[in-house]
């Protein structure tokens, strides 16, 4: 990687862990201290040890980090710097004329690895099945302070402001036009993308749109049965989300924890396995491939810090006018219509499937690649 005075260079980027990071890991890892035991060895009290026992020696013993070094590398990675902030990203155009630019924006505790099964359908839908005319050309950004878009630089990382930030990168990438896709933070970044309408914005296709009760008694009127349901597995995410208070309130003391000790970044990542109450279909390669990224990156910290900036912030609540659609998936947060309708005054797609949850791009990457399909293509 070479120092350039060009404030707005695109250089390419290749990921390559030192085999020492490498060794340091499996050192760690041989030495691994479990806590002691709950009384149950299940998750109600937390990541349990005989999760962390077989996947801990699954990651020492089987994972091929450079196997998934070398997959990550199979798609062109870029930095730039925009604002003064490095920007990773992966830029995959399309061989199709007409393609629609599309911003693919990742979850926490995810990254830019969310999207490894994504990119090809999306990209070259004819050799996955689909038409021409559905091809996207694909930016996948690592959110300023995950992966490598690192170090993250002052205060102030705000959603709005990685939303401004990534709206700058498309720019710089030529395009002035294009739409957004995301799930959990990359969710609420497309949503701030839409409350800025930038120009030539074609809307925002998301997993979840965070709209809660008002406390209107009137509201409740409208609710469905399924829509009680909802709320019932958001009182359970409620119960075991103690990792938002620590984010919002401690970042830098989870981080020093974490930064030191693989296992507790396994731990604290518990959302992959844990997200629906035990639903999730995110393989162990998978986990250990983000996992591994975050150790790798020491990323912990600064990927918390959203959380604290938002809690920070205390913004009015806007009403997003863009073009909204909405995927909801079974064992997810439950997007409750009325609620996300209130917030939101341009649903125009709401889809609803009996399989998959908050991390879908791994989980069933082809059913919301069609999703996505759909509703750009209208």
């Amino acid at each position: 990687m070479t120092n350039s005075t060009n404030a707005t260079e695109i250089r390419p980027f290749r990921i390559d862990i030192a085999q020492a990071e490498l060794d340091d890991l499996n050192e760690r890892l041989a030495r691994t201290r479990l806590p002691q035991p709950a009384p149950t060895d299940d998750w109600e009290y937390g990541t349990p040890n005989s999760y962390l026992r077989e996947t801990v020696e699954h990651w020492r013993t089987e994972f091929d980090w450079r196997a998934q070094e070398a997959r990550m590398n199979e798609f062109p990675h870029h930095l730039t710097e925009i604002d003064g902030q490095t920007v990773h990203f992966i830029h995959v155009p399309s061989k199709e004329a007409g393609a629609t630019p599309l911003l693919l924006l990742h979850t926490y505790p995810g990254s830019f690895a969310d999207f490894l099964d994504l990119i090809g359908p999306l990209t070259d839908p004819v050799a996955h099945g689909g038409e021409a005319a559905d091809a996207f050309s694909v930016v996948v950004p690592s959110i300023p302070g995950t992966g490598f878009s690192m170090p993250l630089t002052g205060r102030g990382w705000t959603m709005r402001k990685v939303a401004e930030t990534f709206d700058a990168l498309m720019r710089r990438l030529g395009y002035d036009s294009y739409g957004v896709h995301g799930s959990d933070s990359g969710a609420m970044i497309s949503r701030e993308l839409g409350l800025l309408q930038p120009d030539g914005f074609l809307g925002l296709h998301v997993q979840q749109l965070f709209s809660f009760p008002s406390g209107d008694p009137a509201e409740f009127e409208k609710l469905a049965p399924k829509d009680y349901a909802a709320l019932e597995h958001l009182q359970w995410f409620q119960s075991v989300g103690g990792y938002n208070q620590m984010n919002a309130t401690r970042p830098q003391t989870i981080g020093a924890a974490i930064a030191d000790s693989p296992v507790g970044q396994l731990a604290y990542s518990e959302l992959f396995t844990n997200f629906g109450n035990g639903t999730s279909l995110v393989s162990t390669e998978q986990i250990l491939t983000q996992v591994s990224l975050y150790w790798f990156t020491n990323t912990q910290a600064t990927a918390s810090r959203y959380y604290f900036e938002e809690a920070k912030a205390a913004r009015e609540p806007e009403v997003n006018p863009s073009r909204t659609g909405v995927a909801v998936f079974a064992d997810d947060f439950t997007t409750i219509r009325t609620f996300a309708e209130r917030d939101n005054s341009n649903i125009v797609h709401w889809s609803e499937f009996p399989e998959g949850g908050h991390f879908a791009a791994m989980e069933r990457p082809e059913v919301l690649a069609d999703d996505l399909r759909a509703f750009f293509r209208s």
